[in-house]
């Protein structure tokens, strides 16, 4: 009970809610890519798909359980912000590929530099996605 306790405490925060988008979006990207490629799809068509799905996953996600106090009313607001949400995943991946690339060239492992990307992008992401594509409705957030 003290477990199933502890996980409710941590839930109650919007990071740790964030974390669980997160970790449901990779979850998808990774299988998806992961069966459509040993299915005999090319590589990067494969991984853009599972990407896309992941991203996907990651909004149903977050605009239900991270933000939805912070979910904009249907039509033209939630679609600015499903897009923001796109643009947001963009700059994820745009920052993980310059971070990979330029360890790689510097002469890095580029697998210890993809843990690092993933650990930058993550946060950068977080903020963009706390403090733009899911902005507070009404005053300053404090449920952090």
């Amino acid at each position: 009970m003290a477990l199933k306790a502890l996980a409710a405490r941590f839930f109650r925060w919007r990071f740790a809610r964030y974390m669980l988008a997160s970790a449901s979006g990779t979850v998808i990207d990774l299988g998806s890519f992961l069966l459509l490629y040993s299915a005999g799809m090319v590589a990067g068509i494969a991984a853009a798909i599972g990407y896309a799905l992941g991203t996907i996953m990651h909004w149903l996600v977050s605009s239900r359980v991270v933000f939805p106090d912070r979910l904009a009313e249907a039509g033209l607001k939630r679609g600015g912000q499903q897009a923001m949400f796109g643009v947001s995943a963009i700059l994820g991946l745009g920052l993980t590929a310059a971070i990979v690339t330029g360890a790689d060239a510097a002469g890095f492992d580029p697998r210890l530099a993809k843990l690092v990307a993933m650990a930058v992008s993550f946060l950068i992401v977080w903020l963009v996605r706390l403090n733009l594509v899911f902005q507070p409705q009404h005053g300053p957030d404090r449920s952090g």
